[in-house]
Order: structure tokens, then C-alpha cells, then sequence
């Protein structure tokens, strides 16, 4: 699902109460999370919910993408997760970094109806998508990504 559906389907509804529950339904279609990879390592600090997030790498043509998984306890955060794994898994690493996490989330007015502590958690999971895309980048040698 891309933002652009995201931001259409969020129109469909009147009150926040029924984006809420889409959101939570967002969740609910998340990949299943491997119980071995809810380790130390891949949990996301600064989450009030316990968040863990992992990625892989694929080439597709001539690039690597970036592909993630994530999963947390709480179902709210489930459907935030979904949401920035709409914006950012499949990207390439300069994508990744080019993109603007508030304004594409200021779309979906999440940025004005979630609590402070899950804008908090929301900040931290794409402070670590973008520290993923950077590394990559440092390991690659190509410099010219950084935005």
C-alpha cells in the first residue's frame, strides 16, 4: 500500500474513531514477526510500546532496497508501524533518506490526532529506518545518497 492510498482511504472517514480502528486493521496485516528476532537488537528505544524492527536487503536491478518487518505489542502502534512501512520498506537507501517521514505522516493528520509519546515512538522507528539507510549507504561507498 503506498501513501497516496493511505491518504485516500483515511478521507473515507468521517471521525478519527473509525481511522483509529483502520489503523488497528493496518496492523493486523503486518507480516507475522519471527519470535527469534524480538532480541535486544532490533528493539526500537524510545517507544512507550515495545516495538522491534528488522530489515533485509534485496538487489533489484542494479540497486539494493531495503525491506522491513516490524511488529510491537500494542495495536494502535501495529497500524502506526504499517503506515511507515508503507512509506519506507521497498526503497532504496536514498529514498529512504530523501523522504519526509512528518509531512507524508502531516497528510494523514496523524501528526495532530496521537499522543505525544506515540509521536515520540513514531519519530524513533524513523530515526532507525534512516540510520539503517545511512549504514547502508557508508557500506556501499556511495556517498552521493545522502540527503
Amino acid at each position: 500500500m503506498t501513501m497516496d492510498e493511505l491518504v485516500e482511504n483515511f478521507s473515507l472517514f468521517d471521525d478519527w474513531e473509525d481511522r483509529y480502528r483502520y489503523i488497528i486493521d493496518l496492523g493486523r496485516t503486518l507480516e507475522p514477526f519471527p519470535e527469534e528476532s524480538r532480541t535486544r537488537e532490533n528493539k526500537v528505544e524510545g517507544c512507550i510500546s515495545q516495538v522491534w524492527l528488522t530489515h533485509r536487503i534485496e538487489r533489484i536491478g542494479k540497486e539494493e532496497h531495503l525491506f522491513f518487518t516490524a511488529d510491537s505489542d500494542a495495536h494502535i502502534v501495529k497500524g502506526l508501524l504499517a503506515v511507515l512501512l508503507a512509506l519506507f520498506s521497498g526503497r532504496t537507501p536514498k529514498d529512504i533518506l530523501s523522504i519526509d517521514a512528518d509531512a507524508q505522516l502531516a497528510r494523514l493528520e496523524l501528526d495532530q490526532h496521537i499522543s505525544p509519546n506515540r509521536r515520540n515512538g513514531v519519530a524513533s522507528v524513523v530515526q532507525v529506518v534512516r540510520s539503517v539507510a545511512r549504514d547502508r549507504i557508508e557500506k556501499t561507498g556511495d556517498e552521493s545518497h545522502y540527503s
